[in-house]
């Protein structure tokens, strides 16, 4: 791998770059907070309840495929902050969102969900225990959407279950953007968070107070597929960093590697790769996922 290629993504502007490409014209404002909230942890882990945050979507089999390797599928798209219970163990699917599909195809729900490993850490004793739920952020493109609606929403769920401190899991751009924007309201209400993610510049762009960063393709934020090992890692370093960062924008990197092609991070959204053609033919595409979605949203 080269030195380039060794360095986090920059996945704002080549967001930006790409939709421009594609002929839009004004590029997306990412959000960015002035004031980042930061609550230490309260008690030892061992007695802590977390909850697990995700921007994962539920399984509908009316909504089309959404399964390994499907295509960025519009339909399955949700707009309301849930919570669902943790057991029996759901069946969640990020068909939804912009994920990398050139070099992940999501067959292990334990790469973007955590919760199989939080359940061991859970049994080890660890950690004190988990929130009967866990809870579902949209992925809202519209700041004002997110702040005023989804995270307060979010917050709300949480307390009730008596969440003690957050895990966030997001796996798009846009998905990293909402869950930023999410622990900033949970440290404001006492909640301690951790978002552990894969787009880096976005998360430090929003401000958040604790970031595990994995530097892997979208759609692994919680580790290597079909990989425990990995999975079990990264999700001690998420809830150890609750004990650990003692101010915000504390972030830090694990060691994980992407075994498959070490070109994922030259492929992702590059427009520079893209014939003409196809292009055109992304265009067309995109705007039909948009229009399907604008239609779940309407009912």
């Amino acid at each position: 791998m080269t030195k380039t290629e060794s360095k986090p993504l920059r996945y704002m502007e080549r967001i930006k770059e790409y939709y421009i490409g594609l002929g839009y014209g004004t590029p997306y404002r990412w959000a960015k907070l002035d004031e980042i909230p930061f609550i230490p942890l309260r008690k030892p882990l061992s007695k802590v309840r977390i909850g697990i945050i995700t921007t994962a979507s539920l399984f509908n089999p009316a909504n089309g495929n959404q399964g390994p390797g499907a295509p960025y599928n519009g339909k399955a798209k949700f707009f309301t902050t849930y919570s669902k219970p943790i057991s029996p163990f759901p069946d969640i699917r990020i068909s939804h969102i912009a994920i990398d599909r050139a070099h992940t195809i999501a067959s292990d729900i334990a790469s973007y969900f955590p919760l199989a490993a939080m359940i061991r850490l859970d049994k080890t004793e660890y950690i004190g225990s988990l929130s009967p739920n866990f809870y579902g952020l949209p992925t809202n493109r519209s700041h004002r959407v997110t702040i005023e609606q989804d995270c307060p929403k979010l917050v709300s769920l949480c307390k009730e279950d008596g969440v003690e401190a957050a895990i966030l899991v997001p796996n798009c751009p846009i998905c990293h953007q909402s869950t930023a924007l999410a622990a900033s309201q949970l440290e404001k209400a006492g909640i301690p968070s951790v978002l552990m993610g894969s787009a880096l510049d976005i998360v430090e762009h929003v401000g958040v107070p604790r970031l595990l960063f994995n530097d892997l393709p979208l759609g692994n934020a919680a580790g290597l597929p079909h990989d425990i090992a990995s999975q079990d890692l990264v999700a001690k370093m998420a809830v150890d960093l609750l004990n650990y960062a003692i101010k915000p924008r504390t972030t830090v990197k694990s060691s994980l590697n992407w075994p498959g092609a070490l070109d994922w991070k030259k492929d992702y959204s590059n427009i520079d790769q893209l014939p003409a053609d196809k292009i055109k033919r992304l265009r067309v595409e995109f705007d039909r996922v948009k229009k399907d979605g604008k239609a779940i949203k309407a009912q």
